[in-house]
């Protein structure tokens, strides 16, 4: 069965992108702003998500406070996606709950490696 993995960006390129690449070995659900993806989270509990930050409507930060305060997905990996490289984004993402930070553009054996980490880390682990 493959895994479910929630992406989350308002540049349909990046989406496209992300499911190409994803959708080899997983299942891939993408939404373009973090209001529609809370509501289809009501219904649907992902393995993984994959977050822009800077979006419209709702930012990533306030897309994964929401989501840490729900009870069925605050423990939901969650890799959050930006253009911006400086620490400091990346530590209020890691404060908010996010496993993870990949600044934008990104190396996809990078993303890889994120994803198998998140989805099978002690499985994932063992293999090394």
């Amino acid at each position: 069965m493959k895994k479910k993995i929630l992406i989350l960006d308002d540049e349909m390129s990046i989406c496209l992108l992300l499911e190409n690449f994803l959708s080899k070995n997983h299942e891939v659900v993408s939404m373009n702003n973090g209001l529609d993806a809370l509501l289809w989270l009501d219904d649907n509990i992902p393995d993984l998500i994959i977050s822009d930050i800077q979006m419209e409507k709702m930012d990533g930060y306030e897309f994964l406070t929401q989501l840490r305060q729900r009870g069925f997905t605050k423990h939901t990996p969650c890799i959050m996606l930006s253009g911006k490289s400086e620490s400091k984004e990346r530590i209020k993402c890691y404060k908010l709950g996010a496993q993870d930070y990949l600044t934008k553009p990104f190396n996809p054996e990078e993303l890889d490696e994120l994803v198998k980490k998140n989805l099978f880390p002690i499985h994932y682990a063992i293999e090394w």
